[in-house]
């Protein structure tokens, strides 16, 4: 029997504001419900909803934890009436519904997978919240298919690092942006077969020239409304946009719609936070069947970028908001 203590330590963010009103606090550990495990927690991954949480711009669902934190890598210390696959002492890696920046964790036993081969827990926390929603959406809604072609958004953000590789992993051929020509590299250096600076060249004439005219069959999309007319232009017959977040806006003013008309487009999108836990259930069980082998051969693997402890997870969404990082950041616990 592991023992469980009564009191943890997390990270609060109050009434919400910028980063400083992160700070370290006290309070009791959760009890897992009957469907969920509880996890002590040995390392978290940071997330652009973690620090919109912050903010104050993505409250938690009912009946999910206050405290911030979607994703964490651990081990089991306690279970509900209803788990059937793990047991204390499993090493485990959980899309959360809440509640990461904490020393204890609980999460839903479907949304909740085995570390692959080979990984500790910093690279197994990085998974979860970029590869479900990737696989979600790119591969799900997006329908990303072998010998098809890509433009990949923010190509060296968490979940651009994870699209492009599992992209290319599954047979596409990837086209990716970035902000300065050192991202550029890294985008190719992960398996883009092109980058664009964003900074320097219009995207959607250079998916044009690369694609002699034709254009991509699907984009994935986190920067919103000011790319949206371009990210029309770029699809080919029959293309799809696939829509994650609205980084620099929501709303799309003076925008021509008869590309959707003409090409036959698919616009889509989808957020990951409000799905229910049958519906990530099957995404995790997706990932466990056709990624997870890839990873435990090293391929397709999260890149770390810089990892803190717990309590400095306000530098930690400093550096997020910077854009300075080329994959992941991280918190340790414990």
């Amino acid at each position: 029997m592991v023992s469980v203590p009564q009191e943890m330590a997390f990270v609060a963010h109050g009434a919400g504001g910028g980063p400083e009103v992160l700070v370290p606090a006290r309070g009791p550990v959760p009890a897992p419900r009957a469907d969920e495990v509880l996890i002590r927690v040995m390392a978290v991954g940071v997330n652009r909803p973690d620090v919109a949480q912050r903010g104050g711009t993505y409250p938690p669902p009912p009946g999910a934890s206050p405290i911030i934190g979607l994703e964490c890598a651990g081990e089991v210390v306690a279970v509900g009436a209803e788990v059937r696959r793990w047991k204390a002492g499993d090493k485990v890696t959980a899309l959360t519904n809440g509640g990461a920046y904490a020393e204890y964790c609980t999460a839903p036993e479907a949304q909740t997978l085995p570390w692959p081969a080979g990984y500790d827990a910093i690279r197994a926390a990085a998974l979860p919240e970029t590869y479900f929603t990737v696989w979600a959406n790119l591969f799900g809604h997006g329908r990303l298919a072998a010998g098809e072609t890509v433009l990949i958004h923010g190509g060296t953000s968490g979940i651009g690092v994870t699209a492009i590789q599992l992209a290319k992993a599954f047979g596409a051929t990837v086209y990716a942006t970035a902000g300065s020509a050192e991202k550029v590299a890294a985008c190719r250096e992960l398996g883009a077969d092109e980058a664009i600076d964003y900074r320097q060249q219009d995207f959607a004439e250079e998916v044009k020239r690369l694609t002699g005219g034709k254009g991509v069959d699907v984009v994935l999309d986190m920067v919103g409304a000011p790319y949206f007319p371009r990210n029309l232009r770029c699809l080919k017959l029959d293309g799809r946009l696939v829509m994650i977040a609205f980084l620099n806006g929501h709303v799309a003013e003076n925008v021509d719609l008869r590309p959707i008309m003409v090409k036959r487009l698919t616009v889509t999108g989808s957020t990951m936070r409000p799905r229910t836990t049958k519906e990530k259930g099957a995404i995790a069980a997706e990932l466990e069947a056709k990624v997870w082998p890839l990873l435990a051969k090293g391929q397709a693997a999260p890149r770390i970028f810089r990892v803190y402890r717990l309590d400095e997870a306000a530098e930690a969404h400093r550096l997020m908001e910077s854009s300075a990082h080329v994959g992941k950041i991280m918190l340790t616990v414990g």
